[in-house]
């Protein structure tokens, strides 16, 4: 297990792809491990993959790339623009919005990160809005999809802890809300203090919203029929994925008629690289996460932090200040694949609901996307933005500090994530 941890370590600083970083180190534990035969690394690679739930991801990846193609993004940010267009920082609000939107068709931050700087980036940047700045809205805005459904990140927490992922998808929507609150106001105030002004002179009119509306309903409703759908039998989490891509191209070829056949196998390319880099983390960590159990880290990890304390509230603050750390470094796939066996069982040994600390890790380990210094969403904002990094980080300060608050406020108050799962589910 040293071995494995010093490898481990060494290629993470050598900047080795994560996935090659994890699938090595596990390599060296059936190496230098006696008795250890190396077939079982490759049976535990190829049954990592063997899972129904799993299915949900490819499935999601490519309705959520459908849905970017077929001009459904693009009603989006006008519904958005004219909600929050005529408020201070109007861009700024607009990013918000379009983010709690988005979750429910991307389910990734740095799908959104990406989609957002690309679309709305240059525009705030020709409203006068500094690089530094609209590159930290739009990849801390773009957190919101971590929790709001379908969340990439819930479906593989669920499959990897045993959590009902209908249950997670539901417990997303009101923190999910809630951040978009926290960010609204924390953009109204930055941006009211560096004089960004709105995005329209007047508010829009209720003709203008209703039009508006219409034009985006179609995307609206799509998270909730997979609620809707998933809560009372109609398909499971991962039929959900095959109705959504099946949803996404009947919209986008036959009522918005956007999607051609040349858009579509743009889509299919796309589909097959997204979904080959998830899976080969999935199969790698496969063989991280047997080394991992074999060695009962778990069960030492959980005495050594039952043995600082008992209290359920300061194991939950501890664990979270790790995965917020962890975060810096790792991809907030791999650390979702990784961390769910360590951290899950302490926490439900401690009395926390699976559901509950479900929302938060996914929250905190999608976060260190956007923080240095291995932050897949903020390169991938400050690239398409040509913003430094350090200005990144100095105009990135306030929405760490809201998203930490929302974070602390969901951990000392959990009813706030289980009151829907609750009410639908049952207690």
């Amino acid at each position: 297990m040293l071995a494995m941890g010093i490898v481990f370590t060494l290629l993470l600083l050598a900047g080795m792809p994560i996935a090659f970083t994890i699938g090595i180190s596990g390599i060296v534990f059936f190496v230098v491990e006696p008795f250890m035969p190396f077939e079982v690394a490759v049976q535990k690679m190829i049954s990592s993959t063997q899972s129904f739930p799993l299915l949900a991801v490819p499935f999601f990846v490519m309705a959520g790339n459908l849905m970017n193609a077929t001009g459904i993004t693009t009603r989006l940010i006008r519904f958005a623009h004219v909600l929050t267009g005529h408020m201070v920082g109007g861009l700024a609000q607009v990013s918000v919005v379009l983010s709690t939107l988005m979750g429910g068709i991307s389910g990734s931050a740095v799908a959104d990160a990406a989609m957002e700087s690309r679309l709305l980036g240059p525009s705030m940047l020709k409203a006068g809005y500094s690089k530094g700045y609209a590159a930290a809205v739009i990849a801390l805005t773009s957190l919101i999809t971590a929790t709001i459904p379908p969340s990439i990140g819930f479906i593989l927490y669920g499959f990897v802890g045993e959590v009902s992922i209908g249950r997670l998808f539901i417990a997303g929507i009101i923190p999910g809300l809630l951040m978009m609150l926290i960010l609204m106001v924390t953009s109204y105030f930055t941006a009211k203090r560096r004089g960004y002004g709105s995005a329209r002179p007047t508010r829009a009119t209720g003709a203008e919203v209703w039009t508006e509306l219409k034009s985006s309903y179609l995307a609206l409703l799509f998270p909730l029929i997979l609620i809707v759908g998933i809560r009372f039998g109609l398909f499971t989490p991962s039929e959900a994925g095959a109705f959504a891509v099946v949803y996404a191209f009947v919209i986008g070829k036959f009522v918005y008629k956007e999607l051609t056949w040349a858009t579509l196998r743009d889509v299919l390319n796309q589909t097959v690289i997204d979904n080959g880099v998830i899976m080969f983390i999935i199969t790698c960590s496969g063989i991280f996460g047997y080394a991992i159990v074999y060695n009962r880290l778990p069960q030492a990890l959980a005495m050594l932090l039952t043995g600082i304390t008992q209290n359920p509230s300061l194991l939950l603050l501890m664990i979270l200040s790790f995965l917020f750390v962890a975060g810096m470094f790792m991809e907030a796939t791999v650390n979702t694949l990784l961390l769910t066996p360590i951290f899950l069982p302490i926490m439900r040994s401690a009395g926390v609901d699976p559901v509950h600390f479900g929302v938060l890790m996914m929250t905190m380990v999608t976060m260190g996307g956007m923080t240095p210094p291995v932050g897949v969403a903020m390169y991938t904002t400050c690239s398409l933005l040509d913003c430094p990094t350090g200005e990144y980080v100095r105009d990135s300060i306030p929405f760490v500090v809201a998203i930490l608050i929302e974070v602390a406020i969901l951990a000392f108050f959990p009813s706030i994530s289980l009151f829907l799962p609750n009410l639908v589910y049952g207690g």
